[in-house]
């Protein structure tokens, strides 16, 4: 094969049935026999994998190596057992802010409270310059979080984003919060990246799912191989950064 042409692998579940011959499975119906819906791979021999069956259908976990023609993948090696899933592409919750002089704690015990707190996000909310909020207690340290803590509003940081005047917002949920509280700067509004999440559902061919980002305020979008072209695309039509495209099946170094 020409090292031109680009390969491609992923892991996850192959199943075959009477409505479909084998399939790379983006999603897995926990029945029994399970059900999925996929892409289909050309080339696949089940004499040669070990797998389970019941009632006509056959699956197994695999790690796959194939080309992709825009619509089906073609093995290029004979299937693996099951890698750890290494796609990397995982959020990070922390707050985006600097960590304040004396570490993240509460300026206003009073108002660190569960009412206070959701009140402060029903205020954000409000704003049409509202881009996006989350709570963090990474700051807490590694490893599992204890049971008092988990809950109490006094170990967590508010975490807002806003478009426009930051410091006019900070004031406005100041009124309201006295804890920890990180308000940071968003190029677009949670408003403006549901419009852009609608728009590239109904752009993208192959799409498998997509979700707004308020942690990273961008969109992002899931398709069975994402390529540098699709990329480079959404770059040129949204602006570099605003949709990130993720590939259920990743490029193979060669």
């Amino acid at each position: 094969m020409s090292a031109s042409v680009p390969r491609y692998t992923a892991t996850g579940t192959v199943l075959e049935d009477a409505s479909h011959g084998p399939r790379f499975c983006k999603m897995v119906l926990n029945s029994m026999p399970p059900q999925c819906s996929g892409t289909d791979l050309v080339g696949w021999d089940w004499s040669s994998v070990k797998h389970e069956a019941r009632d006509g259908v056959k699956w197994g976990e695999y790690a796959v190596v194939g080309t992709w023609d825009g619509t089906r993948i073609t093995l290029t090696e004979s299937p693996k057992a099951p890698r750890p899933d290494d796609s990397g592409n995982e959020s990070t919750f922390a707050s985006p802010c600097p960590t304040p002089e004396g570490g993240w704690k509460p300026v206003d015990p009073a108002k660190a409270t569960e009412e206070a707190l959701q009140a402060a996000m029903e205020i954000a909310r409000k704003s049409p310059q509202y881009a996006g909020t989350w709570v963090d207690q990474s700051y807490l340290g590694d490893g599992p979080i204890k049971e008092s803590e988990a809950n109490d509003p006094t170990k967590l940081v508010l975490n807002i984003r806003f478009t426009g005047d930051l410091e006019g917002h900070e004031q406005r949920v100041r009124k309201v919060w006295g804890g920890a509280l990180c308000v940071s700067p968003a190029k677009y509004t949670e408003a403006e990246l549901h419009d852009i999440q609608g728009e590239v559902s109904k752009e993208v061919p192959g799409m498998q799912n997509s979700s707004v980002n308020v942690f990273e305020n961008r969109v992002g979008v899931t398709v069975f191989v994402a390529t540098e072209e699709l990329q480079r695309e959404l770059d040129s039509r949204y602006g570099p950064g605003t949709v990130r495209v993720w590939g259920v099946f990743e490029p193979v170094s060669e």
